[in-house]
């Protein structure tokens, strides 16, 4: 059912692109200077790279080449110094604005994106989770159990505490990750690591590579223009930690990010999405202005809360009409369904 409304609304958006509505509908939209869309990427790469987990590629080099050339040509992509000063003065935004954020700090931001974003001279922000940077083995846990269960050889089966997990087949390793997966995203985070770790030995998978940008690489491209900010210090959910534990992730991943960078914007993202009230007040404590979720949509200027704002993912069937249509006010109404990837919802978009 779910595919069926994907391909409905994607044939939708030809049709309307090809009678010319998309462009009505975005001449009147972008007369609007309260509206403020903000688009949200993760990876920019060729789903070559078997060892790293590809559900978090956004888009191909070249997928993403053409989005930020019809981004350059028919939108304003501000930065986020402006949008900072606009929040804080109470300013509006030019027309059509548009904030460009990746999430993670992976290396192909570096490799493939930020050439593309430099020679069209769009700014973007990168949002890191700092306990990563210049740490040999260290990896997301998405990515680790991806290459122990999905890629990984010689053994047909692993024990868990879920119980016994099939992998005597491709098939049954790539549901086994599934089923892996759904329920780290639903336990405290103590008990989620730990289940990733328990499979991880298992499976004699020790060692991994570390896939997030050093920080020297990121000094640098905050010298040439890239807004990098916090994203928690290790990227648990935010709503499955004790306050204390939530409060450590998110001081400290400040605290890193003045410390290397020599400054730190009062800007914040939440890992996965995903946070409550606690960490919304944790933020506004320590000084956060504007923090981002994953909730799809556009945010009112004069009505959004600067710590709950809203992004549009983008995913490698993001074509140019969908991506259009989602970033007009109208449009983030349709259910999130319709867009989503691989099915996973607009609260979590990250692994």
């Amino acid at each position: 059912m779910r595919r069926l409304l994907k391909e409905s609304v994607r044939g939708a958006m030809r049709v309307v692109e090809r009678a010319g509505v998309l462009d009505a509908l975005e001449r009147l939209d972008g007369e609007r200077h309260d509206v403020l869309r903000v688009l949200t990427y993760h990876r920019v790469a060729e789903p070559v790279d078997l060892d790293l987990y590809p559900g978090l590629i956004s888009a191909t080099p070249s997928g993403f080449a053409r989005q930020m050339e019809y981004l350059a040509s028919k939108w304003r992509v501000v930065s986020l110094p402006e949008l900072l000063d606009a929040f804080r003065m109470r300013a509006a935004l030019p027309h059509r604005a548009v904030l460009i954020t990746f999430d993670d700090a992976y290396v192909d931001f570096e490799q493939h994106a930020w050439p593309v974003l430099a020679g069209l001279g769009l700014s973007a922000t990168l949002f890191v989770p700092t306990a990563y940077p210049d740490r040999p083995g260290r990896a997301f846990w998405w990515d680790r159990l991806f290459e122990a269960v999905v890629r990984g050889e010689g053994t047909d089966r692993v024990e868990t505490s879920l119980g016994a997990l099939s992998l005597a087949s491709a098939a049954e390793r790539q549901k086994a990750f599934e089923r892996l997966r759904s329920a780290v995203k639903t336990l405290p985070h103590r008990r989620a690591i730990g289940l990733v770790d328990e499979v991880c030995r298992g499976l004699g998978v020790t060692s991994h590579r570390n896939p997030v940008l050093g920080w020297d690489s990121l000094r640098s491209l905050a010298r040439a223009g890239v807004s990098i900010c916090a994203h928690t210090r290790t990227h648990p959910q935010l709503d499955q930690l004790p306050e204390d534990e939530a409060r450590e992730e998110i001081v400290s991943s400040l605290e890193d990010v003045r410390r290397e960078m020599g400054e730190v914007l009062p800007v914040f993202a939440y890992p996965d999405g995903r946070f409550d009230d606690t960490a919304v007040r944790i933020l506004g404590e320590h000084g956060v202005e504007l923090a981002f979720t994953t909730r799809r949509g556009i945010n009112q200027m004069t009505s959004a809360h600067p710590l709950r704002l809203r992004r549009i993912p983008v995913w490698p069937r993001s074509s140019e009409p969908i991506l259009r249509a989602q970033m007009l006010g109208w449009m983030a109404k349709l259910d999130r369904s319709a867009f989503s990837n691989g099915g996973r919802g607009s609260a979590a978009i990250a692994p």
